[in-house]
């Protein structure tokens, strides 16, 4: 999967093409923005979000849970020296105890905490 930017029609837009699909990105207006999309560590948080809700669902499924939805807040931004992403997970449906622990551990193996949690290199360069 490649993911491109260009700047959009804000001074400070961007246009992310993933894929099919198209977003926008944008910096508040107390940096200049105009707030036509999220931030980009909101976009990060949303993802963690997302990949929490999407592999919880699935997994729940794969093992005939009765899980109605998956519901996550992600708090995040700059704390004691780290950028801290804190995710609050509601388990709705009728589950007992040991599945709600088990949702919760599958939680922290979703692909995007596992990247945020792990080593991450990223190698730049420039045209």
């Amino acid at each position: 999967m490649e993911v491109t930017v260009h700047k959009g029609n804000g001074p400070l837009q961007q246009v992310l093409n993933i894929g099919k699909h198209q977003l926008l990105s944008d910096a508040p207006a107390s940096f200049g923005g105009e707030e036509t999309g999220p931030e980009p560590h909101d976009l990060l948080a949303a993802a963690l979000a997302a990949c929490t809700a999407l592999t919880v669902t699935m997994y729940a499924r794969r093992k005939g849970m009765q899980l109605d939805d998956v519901r996550a807040r992600i708090e995040h931004g700059q704390k004691d020296g780290a950028y801290v992403f804190q995710r609050h997970i509601e388990f709705v449906g009728q589950l007992d105890a040991d599945e709600r622990a088990r949702l919760l551990d599958i939680a922290n193996k979703c692909p995007v905490h596992k990247t945020l949690s792990g080593t991450i290199r990223i190698e730049t360069t420039a045209d």
